[in-house]
């Protein structure tokens, strides 16, 4: 279940007219027992005053996407939504950059050995 309420969210909040919304990625959702609430964490692009906007604009907009959730999944009762960010893709990004620039260059085939 918790796949299928992150797949319709990553679909529906590209379509959100908010204008404090960004560019966001959902990266996992857990639902609680019952699902009576669901924590939603995301991944936002940009800096941290845009992760802090965009993460208002999801609040704003639960409404809406619970409403899309219970339509498309068919659920009797839908969870409450919360949003919260994951810093995960950014770290790994990060990590990566850095691994990046502490490898080696290749070596230039052109070059006689």
């Amino acid at each position: 279940m918790n796949e299928a309420i992150r797949q319709v969210l990553s679909d529906t909040i590209p379509t959100l007219k908010d204008p404090r919304i960004g560019f966001v990625t959902v990266t996992g959702v857990e639902a609680a027992t019952g699902f009576a609430h669901a924590t939603v964490y995301v991944s936002v692009f940009g800096t941290e005053e845009q992760r802090e906007r965009t993460l208002e604009g999801l609040k704003a907009a639960h409404g809406v996407l619970q409403a899309q959730i219970g339509r498309e999944l068919r659920l009797r009762r839908t969870p409450v939504l919360s949003f919260q960010y994951d810093p995960t893709v950014e770290q790994g990004v990060r990590l990566g950059k850095m691994i990046d620039e502490l490898a080696p260059d290749p070596p230039d085939d052109s070059e006689p050995r």
